[in-house]
């Protein structure tokens, strides 16, 4: 199973402030180039700004920039992030500045950065550098869920910058409680095309064939066991596993043309 830290979130509502970076470079215009969401009550600073600086900025100017967000979360973590934003409002620049503060309402506020960013900023899309395809897949995190739409790529969703992206992965929004906490409900997932090696303990995107274009898809944990005899090793169980044991999990028939394991879960974007 791939190793992540599992996020707790606290649901209650908490009243936050957010900003916007806005960069005014030679010759390429007024662009918001990220977020900024404090929450007043611990002086956390969040931060996220785009990576495509070269579509915006000279290649001297985009190398400067390309620091920016390493720079302004080592400060957040040494002080605090009210100290940061003051700072950055009094010494802001022509070409650098910041938005007026807004006032927004946070239940989690990775979600929450990442909403406002993907309403205010505009970031070139590369292909497999920067973003995955996000298909229009109804994986379920429970039941199988209908699927209309046959892998049709929706957007193009921008992936961390920790993860090394290639053309077989791709995002997912995974509905229902099943997989919690690993994977939350509505949660933006990344899975991976083609599972090598041991598919046991991995959890992984099914397929079940028989349905047609309607409840194809889930989301499970991958179990097998096996015995020796004189042929090798015969698998004698395949089972489908829910983290979450408030819902079941069952054994699949050994039938390898009605089932096809498509992907294997990747991380939570968020």
């Amino acid at each position: 199973m791939p190793a992540r830290v599992l996020r707790f979130t606290d649901y209650t509502s908490k009243q936050a402030q957010y900003l916007r970076l806005l960069a005014d470079l030679p010759g390429r215009g007024v662009h918001t180039v990220g977020i900024l969401l404090l929450d007043p009550a611990t002086n956390s600073l969040y931060v996220r700004l785009r990576r495509d600086w070269e579509a915006i900025a000279s290649a001297e100017d985009a190398e400067v920039l390309s620091e920016l967000e390493d720079d302004l979360r080592l400060k957040a973590r040494e002080r605090d992030g009210t100290a940061v934003l003051e700072e950055l409002e009094s010494t802001a620049s022509l070409s650098i500045r910041l938005s007026e503060r807004e006032a927004v309402t946070v239940r989690d506020f990775e979600r929450t950065l990442g909403d406002l960013y993907r309403e205010h900023v505009r970031p070139e899309v590369l292909k497999y550098r920067t973003h995955l395809p996000r298909y229009s897949l109804a994986v379920a995190a429970g039941p199988f869920l209908a699927n209309p739409e046959d892998m049709q790529i929706e957007e193009w969703i921008e992936a961390p910058a920790d993860l090394k992206l290639d053309a077989n992965l791709f995002v997912a929004r995974i509905q229902g409680h099943s997989m919690e906490p690993w994977i939350p409900d509505g949660s933006l997932c990344v899975f991976r095309r083609g599972v090598v090696g041991s598919r046991k303990g991995r959890l992984v995107l099914v397929c079940n064939s028989e349905l047609a274009d309607d409840n194809q898809y889930t989301v499970k944990r991958y179990h097998s066991e096996k015995i020796v005899d004189e042929d090798g090793f015969t698998q004698t169980r395949i089972r489908l596993e829910s983290l979450n044991p408030a819902y079941p999990s069952w054994d699949l028939e050994q039938d390898s043309e009605k089932y096809q394991v498509l992907a294997e879960f990747v991380r939570v974007l968020e």
